[in-house]
């Protein structure tokens, strides 16, 4: 009986598989990117040099939100989502998670799954995830493979932008930075063959090491004007000791806000 096991327990065991190889059957994967630098990455319970282990409700696991892995391979999304990604940083709780599950709770998503691919690197400025540079093409080909491992279920449903406190430092990056932003769009768009993928961008609410030209870049965030960007604003929302990143709270709230932009669009 013992040499009979194996084969007896492969059936039990592909039905154990998650569904993580591309949406759960029949349904659909909306992949969204998730980019820019720390308080996309996520800090939230992790500025004091580890991340306090805290998942709050809201970016509890679910079968039906998968991340793509640092292999480019869809697993099942857990905290922190840029483990392995936003390299050389503690990182913890960020807005992706409660985006998810903001989106997942939307009427009629019933049979869908949500993919986040995670591509932020903590202390970027824009300048550095210009076409050609490492950032800009791990990006492009983590969307790329996302949706080719959706089994032809995956539609590229939005890149989720929350970067800009690197640039309020010097004014000419504060200066340069709407340009450098719609030629960001521009070129993510020409590159995922995308001409009209949605951008959601996040007004910053705090400036890196106390850089003097935050106002600027908020004008200039604000200032974007190509078609399908849309604007949430982390202004107002719970800042942590450190005086640069988002709480864990903060956090929650600010994928609640993306999730309502999102859906405002469909």
């Amino acid at each position: 009986m013992a040499m009979l096991r194996p084969a007896l327990a492969l059936p039990f065991l592909l039905l154990l598989l998650p569904a993580a190889a591309g949406g759960l059957s029949g349904g659909r994967t909306l992949v969204f990117i998730l980019a820019g630098q720390s308080n996309m990455s996520g800090r939230g319970g992790a500025t004091n040099g580890t991340w306090d282990g805290i998942v709050p409700p809201e970016c509890a696991p679910s079968e039906r939100i998968l991340r793509l892995s640092p292999s480019l391979r869809w697993e099942e999304a857990r905290e922190p989502l840029h483990a392995g990604i936003d390299v050389g940083n503690v990182v913890g709780v960020g807005p992706g998670m409660p985006f998810a599950h903001a989106v997942l709770a939307s009427e009629g998503a019933e049979s869908v799954v949500v993919g986040l691919v995670p591509c932020a690197q903590g202390g970027t400025p824009i300048a550095n995830w210009s076409r050609g540079t490492e950032l800009y093409e791990r990006m492009v080909t983590r969307a790329r493979a996302a949706v080719a491992e959706c089994s032809g279920r995956g539609e590229l449903a939005g890149m989720l932008w929350f970067q800009g406190e690197a640039d309020t430092m010097r004014r000419q990056d504060a200066e340069l930075y709407r340009r450098r932003m719609e030629t960001l769009v521009h070129d993510v768009r020409g590159d995922l063959g995308r001409p009209d993928l949605l951008v959601i961008q996040v007004g910053i609410a705090t400036a890196q090491y106390n850089g003097k030209f935050l106002d600027l870049v908020r004008e200039a965030q604000k200032a974007v004007t190509l078609p399908n960007v849309k604007y949430v604003d982390a202004m107002g929302l719970p800042i942590a000791s450190d005086h640069t990143h988002l709480t864990m709270e903060a956090q929650v709230q600010l994928g609640n806000k993306l999730a309502k932009s999102y859906l405002e669009t469909l």
